[in-house]
């Protein structure tokens, strides 16, 4: 199935006009997610709003906004009110201005999403603006309305497309002063220093996010997977820890040994990469977190029955396509 876009519209850089569509570029709908259950029951946990000092549920037509100025104290505001200062998407995104990508602190980044052109026509004015971009080495700066509020966004050329980075506005980012005043100002030996730089030359490499894999992830699927299939679950061992570092420069000399002797292990396992690369990839990877299928039986009850049958080998899950999520 076909992403749906978050938001269509007009790209316009002076008198070049061109519609496009906006589509977020990361999702989240993949990963394990759990709903809060009754433990007697097996029943799903419904939340009723209710007054906070009668304790009555609330008919939703009788909640209203409201901004806390004091304790017990709030300025009521109506949907009327916020209906009338909602900024009216214009459903274009006007280049106001371009910048060197450098200028962008990454504090202000808050997501990504896929501009493409809309349609058939356009196609002509949105290469000539994306060529534009990637011409000057810059990155132009707009700004779009979603879900009533008006967003900064940053516009790069991305392969074909173009990538929009919302961004944050100034008073949502914190001043590191109040955090890095308190660090202490030391000297570093040189000698230090060149241990620690031997140590991050053995661990230099190329970024490549699919070498990463959420550990985390992969243990709910096999907890899930364990319990579905009528398996002992198991508690792990916790990992061993280091202990304090006594002596600075014997830590570095030690890091760096263990870093040499992982060398020639981590050259294999690029070279096996490299194999596996040149084969044709398979739908889903060994090992990727997929999604689960549905536990068959009473949805209520079937997490906690046990299977009495020979407790068989764990499935794998079945991935499900991401669906596509509304901006805001």
């Amino acid at each position: 199935m076909a992403p749906r876009a978050n938001w269509k519209g007009f790209l316009r850089l002076s008198l070049v006009t061109c519609p496009v569509a906006l589509y977020p570029a990361t999702s989240d709908t993949e990963k394990v997610s759990f709903n809060q259950i009754n433990r007697k029951t097996g029943h799903r946990i419904k939340y009723a709003k209710v007054d906070a000092d009668t304790g009555e549920e609330v008919a939703n037509e009788d909640i209203m906004k409201g901004y806390k100025i004091d304790t017990d104290t709030y300025i009521e505001v109506s949907k009327d009110e916020l209906d009338d200062i909602a900024l009216e998407s214009t459903r274009t995104i006007e280049i106001d201005e371009f910048v060197p990508r450098t200028d962008i602190d990454s504090r202000y980044l808050i997501r990504p999403y896929y501009l493409v052109p809309d349609g058939k026509v356009g196609h002509d004015a949105f290469a000539v603006i994306r060529e534009t971009i990637r011409s000057m080495d810059k990155v132009a700066i707009g700004r779009v309305v979603l879900t009533n509020r008006e967003h900064i966004i940053a516009l790069e050329p991305f392969d074909n497309g173009l990538m929009g980075t919302l961004l944050r506005y100034p008073y949502e980012v914190r001043s590191e002063k109040d955090y890095f005043d308190d660090i202490q100002d030391v000297k570093i030996t040189k000698d230090m220093l060149d241990l620690a730089k031997h140590i991050v030359e053995q661990k230099s490499g190329s970024f490549e996010p699919e070498q990463f894999e959420d550990r985390y992830e992969s243990a709910l699927v096999e907890l899930i997977n364990q319990k579905r299939n009528g398996l002992k679950v198991t508690a792990k061992a916790a990992p061993k820890t280091g202990g304090n570092v006594i002596n600075l420069m014997d830590a570095l000399k030690r890091s760096l040994a263990s870093e040499k002797q992982a060398a020639p292990a981590a050259r294999d396992a690029v070279k096996e990469t490299a194999k596996a690369k040149g084969k044709k990839p398979r739908k889903a990877a060994a090992g990727q977190r997929e999604m689960l299928l549905p536990i068959s039986g009473s949805s209520k009850r079937a997490a906690k029955e046990t299977v009495k049958e020979a407790p068989k080998k764990a499935e794998k899950p079945v991935r499900a396509p991401a669906r596509a999520k509304k901006a805001g």
